[in-house]
């Protein structure tokens, strides 16, 4: 026990001492941090002046209700879930590229160019040489037919303009369908408001009958799922390469001589995972701060931030499963290291590990749709799986808890079990130089360590 606990200490103070670590462990949650900010600010920014698009209408009519449509914007927003606010700086990725258009409040300088009897060809190669020579920036055919069906054209300079593409597609869609209302002697402002639609949310109903919202709940199990495969993306190969350094170093002998295998890689395993463990402790501690101080200045400053009203339970579900998780993958890290020589072998066989655990993802869908079937029963007690799976049941339909207790038992039994194979294989294959193990030779190993 005291060589065990002098591997496991060895490992761990070797590498909470670098400077690696502390300047990884400072600055993680600032880089956490500016996911959610970064991306919001630089698409806001306004890089040079106003676009300038000619527009020919040979309709004859609709070129002021587009002009009005792209200047104006129509009426204020009335989903106010698509406004750009300070929560927008707490969307997902396609919220905050969508908000970010709206923050930018792109300006245009529209120009109606008539067509005085010419024919559009000769029209669109004068067009064409005002965009070359850096005059405007596009121009928009809208043609006779346009209420009939539908259809406009844009030439532009810059063809990777999304933000300008749909500006001037949601125009020219708002001004056509206004035309076809007046055509019928509708009223479109009478449409727009009869039109507004209509919000639902979602709560569950508890054992006590009390409601609460899960959409929380939900991102709480996706964030598990996140930082479980950021960690074995971090500290993975730091356990692979843990468990076979002695055999790239080649005193696996020496070491033998004065403690045995199974010790020396169970050291090594648990010195890694507390480095981890110690990390993102120390994240959550941090992010606990914000929580408890950082709310109120950002609210003060006219920033709100919502944080998740999540039961405490939850919270205790999050903690054993995200232990299970990362455990069971840094285990079958550690078996990956028993069998292959090098950390660059290993590195081969670690994409098929990532693999399982996106696997589970995808898995967790058909859960959400029917969380108490028989399909999502087992692939949440695959010890694989379950880390993910058995999560999105908790939160949409709590299952028994003897299948949650089962499920846990299941995947730590199986994390001992991957430790006990990987240890008799580590046994045999510290001694093995040269070449990588098959199989075959992996499974006597195993029968007869």
């Amino acid at each position: 026990m005291r060589k065990f606990l002098a591997v496991i200490k060895r490992e761990y103070s070797q590498r909470v001492r670098t400077k690696m670590f502390i300047a990884a462990t400072v600055l993680g949650p600032l880089v956490i941090s500016l996911f959610g900010v970064v991306p919001a600010l630089i698409f806001s920014i306004k890089a040079g002046g106003p676009v300038r698009i000619a527009v020919v209408d040979q309709t004859g009519r609709m070129y002021s209700r587009v002009q009005k449509a792209i200047m104006d914007e129509g009426e204020p927003v009335e989903d106010q879930s698509k406004a750009p606010t300070a929560k927008a700086l707490n969307a997902n990725s396609s919220e905050r590229i969508e908000r970010a258009g709206a923050l930018q409040e792109e300006s245009f300088a529209l120009e109606e160019i008539p067509l005085a009897g010419r024919p559009i060809d000769q029209v669109k190669v004068e067009l064409g040489e005002r965009v070359r020579k850096q005059e405007i920036d596009g121009y928009l055919i809208l043609p006779a037919n346009l209420l009939q069906n539908g259809k406009a054209e844009f030439f532009g300079r810059n063809a990777g303009d999304v933000f300008t593409k749909g500006r001037l597609e949601d125009g020219v869609s708002e001004a056509v369908r206004e035309e076809r209302l007046a055509g019928a002697n509708i009223d479109a402002t009478t449409v727009r408001k009869l039109s507004r639609p209509v919000k639902l949310q979602s709560f569950k109903i508890g054992e006590r009958g009390e409601e609460r919202d899960t959409g929380e709940e939900f991102i709480l199990v996706f964030a598990a799922g996140f930082v479980i495969y950021l960690t074995i993306l971090m500290y993975g190969q730091v356990i692979l390469g843990a468990v076979i350094e002695e055999k790239e170093t080649r005193i696996a002998e020496i070491l033998f001589s004065s403690v045995k295998p199974f010790p020396l890689m169970m050291g090594k395993l648990i010195g890694v995972s507390l480095v981890a463990l110690t990390q993102l402790s120390i994240w959550g501690l941090a992010f606990a701060a914000f929580a408890i101080y950082g709310v109120g200045v950002l609210s003060a400053q006219g920033l709100p931030v919502n944080l998740p009203n999540i039961a405490p339970i939850v919270f205790l579900y999050f903690t054993l499963f995200f232990l299970l998780g990362y455990f069971v993958y840094a285990t079958i890290y550690a078996l990956v290291g028993s069998m292959v020589t090098t950390t660059q072998e290993g590195g081969q066989l670690a994409m098929p590990i990532i693999l399982l655990l996106v696997v589970a993802f995808y898995l967790a869908f058909p859960v959400i749709r029917s969380p108490d079937s028989t399909f999502a029963f087992w692939v949440s007690m695959f010890p694989f799986f379950s880390p993910i799976t058995m999560l999105v049941r908790i939160v949409t339909q709590t299952p028994p808890f003897w299948q949650i207790a089962l499920s846990l038992v299941i995947g730590f039994a199986t994390v001992v079990l991957l430790t006990w194979v990987a240890g008799r294989i580590y046994r045999t294959g510290m001694l093995m130089y040269g070449k990588r193990a098959t199989i075959p030779e992996v499974w006597r190993w195993v029968r007869e360590a």
